[in-house]
């Protein structure tokens, strides 16, 4: 996600499972590190799969706000990580995968040697804190694994996870002076008074517990931790750094900066001494809950036993391993790269939000247990409803359906019961526009892995949709479009509420409720309402009706739609492609409309005030790096000329992703971007998910096998494949001519052989 966007293991192998046979070692085509650089949404560090901690490096710390304004530079530090960068700040346990907008960075901890230094310093004067400056020289970054030298400590650092805990292993130099700083008030997207509360508690000399309260996206999210050391420590203490309160109690007659056990404040930074011998290394393990202290106790001595970092290294890879087997692609080097860092990346979230007993905080701030099913978080649904969710309808089935399950329990604690818009932790955020937690499910129930009481999902979908006092859905439900004077989205919002209300009434009509199949079908017309004839655009209307005489259709700002252009929102009828194209002239018509979105050159005047978009997201007028196109270059199969999809595809995939640190033309959105890497590379792409068809594209591997969760396999073939073949000859099905533009979900899963014959010249 972008303007305002921006972990989860079920089931996960036991840590002595044995290797699966037959699978390959792929972790060596992860590249953690590739990503949008220039904005730094994606961080190198370790997790597991869908795991609860992401644990990873975080090269600054500069504030969210500078004299009481947004500061747009922190805009960089989504993620926490920013590759030009010469400085290490420390390691937090928490963070997002190519969002827009943050939060978290929970719990930094930082290795150093020498005089003790309690405050992080600045990027031109490491040496006044405890950062360090590194090299990326001495960087590795693999699934499950982070390593780089500290060089102003002389320590080298490194990184594993389980799903809820976060394993550090540092190895020091000789020294008296060795420390292991905890920074309570370090945070992603920070500022003063972000922090709400933190506590700490010294358990023993090797083990303390706490937690940590905070107020940002999440505006009530509270973090429980236990933190180990596989040495004891030989003292410890604290400094607070809280405005002075007329109200101090009477605490203040013990001396709690040193050896105290019990520390509280909002903003605390702890230290704890070591004494150590050359090369001597040192683990740190912090284990993440959301309920308790106890609770992090219990994850961290489920998932940890011992200190044996190579072991839970390694058991972490085989997980990496078991899941990027689900697709098994033959493809040039840079391209397996791109793969399977897109598959590395579709698989970090959403995160898996509960202890190992199953309990969590709900949004109700009660503590729940999620009774046969696995509880996730970080829902970016304006992103992932478009391909991710999609594509775990393909290969991770039984996962996705156990988020539906999460998004409905989210719907019942939510007191303005309502489905996820955007939530993370226990929270929801409101963050983006429409109700696309409804496109997940109806995605689901009609391909058939959500195993779930359909009944009770259409009802969670109803009741979202009818939410009136739900930004500008009043307006939406009783003129058929939101005025552009009563919401400044108002364009896109409606287009978007009139796909969503499609697959309401497509999970209605599955389950027999005709009612309200015949209410969300008329609803799903509303995007007729902002099409102006006149500019054969869509474009903002007034109360009154009428269409706002001022209209720029380049203009990302002020013109109706959110994070694009009427001439790239203009395309979103996802639902039915053939009307739109029948409104907007035909076919011949509207391919040209669709040629200009990708040969136009659009003047950086027009994006110059959308921070999450540079010229690296763009082609021509089609911004790659926003999702609201993603499906825009197949709707040439819409038209006479299918063959542009095929070359409009293999070109986006060619420049949006490459195997570097800047890789990516856009933030990854929680794995959006690379959800649409997947699908576009094996050729087939869900252009309207609540639909069981795929619109068919041009593949770029040479072949890929899908293992799928019934166990049966789909292999996608492309003959002659090669840089200037992008177009389609002819396609095979299980050996039988195929002349359709799409593939339906029940071919692909009842497995088979969909074969490409490729060729350099189109096929008119």
């Amino acid at each position: 996600m972008k303007l305002y966007h921006c972990l989860l293991v079920a089931f996960l192998l036991p840590a002595s499972a044995a290797r699966p046979q037959n699978v390959q070692n792929l972790v060596p085509y992860v590249k953690p590190i590739i990503g949008t650089a220039k904005m730094g949404h994606t961080y190198p560090g370790a997790t597991v799969p869908f795991g609860a901690v992401q644990l990873s490096p975080d090269t600054d710390t500069i504030p969210y706000e500078m004299n009481g304004k947004y500061n747009p530079d922190v805009y960089k530090y989504c993620a926490g990580y920013q590759y030009g960068d010469k400085t290490i700040v420390g390691f937090s346990h928490t963070h997002f995968s190519g969002t827009g907008h943050s939060d978290l960075g929970d719990f930094l901890v930082m290795p150093t040697t020498g005089k003790l230094q309690l405050n992080p310093g600045t990027a031109s004067a490491p040496q006044t804190g405890y950062r360090s400056v590194f090299s990326h020289s001495t960087e590795v970054a693999e699934a499950n694994y982070y390593k780089v030298r500290l060089e102003d400590h002389n320590i080298t650092a490194e990184m594993t996870t389980t799903a809820r805990v976060g394993y550090h292993q540092y190895t020091f130099p000789k020294s008296d002076e060795s420390h292991i700083i905890l920074d309570m008030m370090s945070g992603i997207y920070n500022y003063d008074d972000k922090n709400v509360y933190t506590y700490v508690r010294v358990v023993n000399d090797s083990l303390i517990t706490g937690y940590r309260q905070t107020n940002g996206w999440a505006r009530n999210r509270t973090v429980y931790f236990a933190m180990a050391f596989s040495k004891r420590f030989n003292s410890y203490g604290q400094r607070t750094y809280d405005k002075q309160q007329v109200y101090r109690g009477f605490w203040r007659k013990w001396n709690q900066t040193e050896n105290f056990p019990e520390m509280a404040g909002k903003q605390l930074r702890l230290y704890f001494n070591f004494k150590t011998n050359e090369g001597e290394k040192l683990g740190v393990k912090v284990a993440l809950s959301p309920v308790s202290q106890e609770n992090a106790v219990a994850n961290m001595r489920a998932e940890t036993q011992g200190w044996n970092f190579e072991k839970v290294k390694s058991d972490g890879q085989q997980l990496w391993n078991k899941e990027l087997n689900k697709i098994v692609v033959k493809a040039s080097p840079g391209d397996l790269v791109n793969f399977y860092t897109a598959m590395y990346h579709a698989f970090i979230t959403p995160t898996i939000y509960m202890d190992t007993d199953g309990s969590y905080k709900g949004l109700d701030q009660g503590a729940h247990k999620a009774e046969g099913f696995t509880n996730y978080t970080v829902f970016s649904l304006w992103d992932t409803f478009r391909a991710l969710h999609p594509l775990f309808n393909v290969i991770q089935p039984s996962r996705n359906s156990d988020m539906i399950q999460s998004m409905l329990a989210h719907y019942e604690q939510n007191s303005m019961k309502m489905l996820p818009i955007w939530s993370h932790y226990g929270n929801e955020n409101w963050c983006m526009s429409g109700y696309h937690s409804v496109s997940v499910i109806a995605d689901a129930i009609m391909k058939g892995t959500y195993k779930g009481d359909a009944a009770k999902a259409l009802e969670a979908c109803v009741t979202t949709a009818r939410k009136r006092d739900f930004e500008g859905l009043g307006y939406y439900i009783d003129k058929g479009y939101i005025p552009i004077d009563k919401n400044s989205n108002a364009v896109s919002t409606t287009l978007e509420y009139a796909y969503d209300d499609w697959c309401i009434a497509r999970l209605a009509k599955k389950l027999g409720a005709d009612a309200i199949c015949e209410e969300f079908s008329k609803r799903a017309q509303n995007w007729k309402n902002v099409y102006d004839p006149a500019s054969n655009f869509m474009r903002p209307r007034l109360s009154d009706g009428s269409f706002r005489k001022e209209f720029d259709v380049l203009t990302t700002n002020g013109q109706g739609f959110i994070e694009g252009n009427a001439w790239n929102f203009s395309l979103y009828v996802p639902q039915d492609p053939a009307a739109l194209v029948a409104t907007r002239g035909g076919k011949k018509k509207f391919s040209t409309h669709l040629d200009s979105l990708f040969t136009m050159h659009l003047p950086d005047e027009f994006f110059a005030e959308t921070e999450d978009i540079t010229r690296d997201g763009i082609i021509g007028n089609y911004v790659h790096g926003n999702e609201p196109a993603h499906h825009a270059a197949y709707l040439y199969n819409w038209t006479d000329e299918p063959w542009k999809t095929q070359s409009r595809v293999r070109m986006i995939l060619k420049k949006m992703y490459a195997p570097k640190e800047d890789g990516l033309g856009g933030n990854d959105d929680c794995g959006q971007m690379s959800a649409w890497y997947i699908f576009s590379s094996l050729g087939f792409y869900p252009v309207a998910p609540g639909s069981a068809e795929y619109s068919l594209g041009s593949p770029a591997v040479t072949s890929a096998t899908l293992n799928l969760e019934n166990g049966k396999q789909f292999t996608v073939e492309a003959k002659d494949q090669g840089e200037a073949n992008v177009y389609v000859k002819k396609i095979l099905l299980n050996g039988q001519p195929f002349n359709k533009r799409s593939i339906s979900h029940e071919d692909i899963t009842r497995g088979g052989t969909l074969t490409f014959f490729m060729t350099n010249k189109p096929v008119k």
